[in-house]
């Protein structure tokens, strides 16, 4: 019998909005007995909005550290779930959406932070990307 989803990707950044989204994920990949990728994204794009006194390679050694708590912070709650983690970095919705395609993922598991209104239009929104772009089944778990 085929499974309904063989792969998923959980998308996290390891922030307490994105946690329902990863509990989401891990049990949808529970019960479907899936294999789950946990990625983190480090974003480049805002690098220059860093204080000069801080090096760019100082920023992305503190992301990647983050990226790794994430990552360990979902594998640490996978309880059976088989989870391979990456963390990448470039533009988070390309990221996602080319890895969950050269990985022949089912289903892309991402939060949403309800943004809305001014900050939506100005920073744009992953999640909405990521459904534009996808080849495949995308589930928004919106933290409340």
């Amino acid at each position: 019998m085929m499974k309904l989803f063989e792969k998923i990707l959980i998308a996290t950044d390891g922030s307490e909005k994105n946690q329902p989204a990863v509990r989401k994920g891990l049990e949808i990949a529970r019960e479907c007995g899936s294999t789950l990728y946990a990625i983190y994204v480090i974003d480049e794009t805002p690098f220059t909005s860093a204080q000069a006194e801080v090096s760019t390679a100082d920023v992305y050694t503190r992301l990647k550290d983050e990226g790794e708590r994430a990552i360990e912070q979902v594998k640490g709650i996978a309880d059976g779930v088989k989870v391979e983690t990456r963390i990448l970095s470039g533009r988070p919705a390309h990221v996602i959406t080319e890895f969950a395609l050269k990985n022949k993922v089912d289903l892309i598991v991402v939060g949403s932070q309800g943004k809305s209104g001014l900050e939506r239009l100005l920073l744009g929104s992953i999640a909405e990307s990521i459904i534009r772009m996808a080849d495949c089944m995308v589930l928004v778990v919106k933290s409340i």
